[in-house]
């Protein structure tokens, strides 16, 4: 135990020493902010009013639609990228040579790999509540419709979509050897990453066919689940101005707040099923790997 909780501190202390490192993993939420603030604020609007079909809303209701749409779109998107530049460490260590003077000392190859995943989850999780921190600044800006619950539901999104990015990320990084391999899996995920889940282009604009294959992958779940979470107060709002119930499921429907698989809508608490479900799987699945690598070195 205490070799784990000594390469855990190693490895956090070492993340927050690379300030190119850090300095990327911070950056990259606010500069998507400003991004979607400057360039997607406006395409939604777009969007949200074409739903809404001429019927004139408050515009503060509006805001609070768009904003929490752009909320839900960054938090989605930097759980995970995040998650992959925050393990490049376990990568970097391969490239250098630490790994083999680590194993030199008496520390077991399996305390090391939980270490490198403990050590990125509370890295994400640490930039992942800096994002949330700053995402809630612009609401209280463009317009606050959350309630205390929903608050603290976005947390809970962000936590297990941490330890979905954390997981994924950590059974990629285990295949890679080498710095050219990082920045080509960090460029693929990060453009990448986005579209599929839902982030930049609601599901429901996508092909058929392509929406049956997203509704397979899990981050479109969380994508769903934190824009549940970030609008509801604001969709609660369109109700109170005796907004037709059908064109408010309609919009929900456009914005993947309701999500279906095959036809049939995914109720929330599955979402959340999904979310866990996935985690435990990669994680297993990350143990499964270490085990039989010790074996085969064995």
């Amino acid at each position: 135990m205490s070799a784990l909780i000594a390469l855990i501190k190693r490895n956090t202390k070492l993340f927050f020493k690379d300030k190119g490192m850090l300095f990327t993993s911070l950056v990259t939420p606010m500069i998507l902010l400003v991004l979607y603030a400057t360039f997607l604020a406006n395409i939604y609007r777009e969007s949200f009013q074409s739903m809404l079909g001429g019927v004139e809303v408050n515009e503060n209701i509006l805001d609070g639609c768009v904003g929490g749409q752009l909320f839900g779109s960054l938090l989605a998107v930097s759980c995970v990228t995040v998650a992959f530049c925050s393990n490049l460490l376990m990568v970097q260590d391969k490239v250098s040579g630490a790994e083999f003077d680590l194993l030199v000392s008496p520390v077991k190859k399996s305390t090391m790999a939980m270490a490198y995943y403990i050590s990125t989850a509370l890295t994400t999780l640490i930039i992942g509540l800096v994002a949330v921190v700053a995402c809630l600044f612009y609401l209280l800006i463009v317009g606050w419709y959350l309630s205390a619950l929903d608050v603290l539901l976005i947390f809970l999104d962000v936590f297990l979509l941490s330890m979905f990015g954390t997981a994924l990320s950590s059974i990629v990084n285990c295949f890679l050897t080498s710095q050219g391999q990082i920045s080509a899996v960090g460029t693929i995920v990060s453009a990448g990453y986005g579209f599929i889940c839902g982030a930049y282009m609601p599901i429901s604009q996508f092909p058929t066919f392509l929406q049956k294959i997203i509704s397979f992958l899990p981050g479109t779940y969380g994508t769903a689940l934190i824009r549940n979470h970030t609008m509801r107060g604001a969709f609660a709002a369109l109700e109170k101005e005796r907004l037709p119930t059908q064109m408010i499921e309609g919009i929900k429907d456009g914005v993947d707040c309701n999500l279906y698989f095959f036809g049939h809508q995914v109720d929330v608490w599955v979402m959340y099923l999904i979310l866990f479900v996935s985690v435990a799987v990669l994680l297993a699945t990350y143990v499964l790997i270490n085990v039989l690598r010790n074996k085969k070195r064995k």
